[in-house]
């Protein structure tokens, strides 16, 4: 799908799985093998905040449209999604003591730096995954079901895998532990693909499940700086597309798009699980389907850029693959 060249020699490459789904769930364009089964890890976050809404627990909380845009998020751990997350547990009576992602060196640099210069360790707010986890507490804390909400045989997992394989239409082949400690269930592209294209086709008029989605989808398209952060292609891809496509990308080269106004639901994924070619990937799929200038400096920074050394110097470039997409 992608190469990196230096030169005139073909330096790097990168395979992969993409596919188009339809309202159906019928495959539109693929490439690869439509029917290998991966791990969307982070990409499916708006399938594991089903639960969340369908079983009145956001609507009891009074949750936000940007609450769950922050529920879907992997984000940046910049101040104004600590402060936010923060805000949730303390508006639900709970704590950051009580999430169980863990904690981590926060991606924002400006907030990275303030911890150094005051002395103090990152806490589980940091955790790109803080807004998922939040979303988990709140559901778990509306049904007065045990703390260990990422054990796989927790009611929250078990809602969640129920909703996760209604919705990609396949019974999933598996788990593994995310990085945030959560299971995340296999699924094939198609799978995921198909899954997308069903929260593209939601109707606020529709069914229980149907307004779910169609919240969760807006909320992140109208939160963009919420589900990722400052230079993210999360962010900056939805931002040039003004809100009218939600996308979010996975650990693992691993990308997803919901596109309403088609009704098209895209998932691929990088086999090497490189990050610049599953971000070159989804900018040119959203090229093809016409939700994206091509010409927009956000596609344009991930569409066959021009690599620059530590002096200016241009030494290559990445390059989408001849027949891709």
């Amino acid at each position: 799908m992608v190469e990196l060249w230096r030169g005139d020699q073909l330096e790097s490459l990168h395979a992969g799985h993409a596919v188009i789904c339809d309202e159906r769930g019928e495959i539109v364009d693929a490439w690869g093998d439509p029917a290998a089964i991966i791990y969307p890890r982070s990409s499916c976050k708006m399938l594991q905040a089903l639960p969340l809404i369908e079983s009145g627990a956001a609507a009891a909380a009074g949750l936000t449209d940007a609450q769950l845009a922050l529920a879907c998020a992997s984000h940046q751990g910049a101040a104004l999604h600590t402060h936010a997350v923060g805000r949730w547990l303390a508006e639900i009576g709970l704590k950051e003591t009580d999430l169980r992602c863990g904690a981590h060196e926060p991606y924002d640099k400006a907030e990275r730096d303030r911890l150094i210069r005051a002395y103090e360790a990152p806490c589980q707010l940091h955790n790109n995954c803080s807004g998922k986890h939040a979303g988990f507490l709140t559901y778990t804390r509306h049904i007065g079901a045990g703390p260990e909400y990422t054990e796989i045989d927790h009611p929250l997992q078990r809602d969640i895998r129920q909703a996760f394989e209604e919705v990609t239409g396949e019974t999933s082949s598996g788990w593994g532990v995310d990085g945030c400690s959560a299971p995340n269930f296999s699924t094939s592209v198609h799978g995921l693909a198909r899954a997308m294209a069903r929260f593209a086709a939601a109707d606020e008029a529709g069914d229980a499940r149907s307004r779910a989605m169609h919240r969760l989808t807006r909320s992140m398209a109208s939160h963009p700086l919420l589900v990722a952060g400052k230079g993210r292609a999360c962010t900056e891809l939805m931002q040039a597309m003004d809100g009218r496509v939600t996308i979010k990308t996975g650990a693992e080269g691993v990308f997803i798009a919901i596109v309403p106004e088609r009704k098209f639901g895209v998932a691929l994924k990088i086999c090497d699980g490189a990050s610049r070619a599953s971000e070159a990937a989804i900018a040119a799929l959203l090229v093809r389907l016409g939700v994206l200038d091509p010409a927009h400096p956000a596609a344009r920074k991930r569409i066959e850029p021009h690599l620059l050394n530590w002096r200016g110097i241009d030494t290559g470039e990445t390059r989408l693959a001849a027949g891709f997409p």
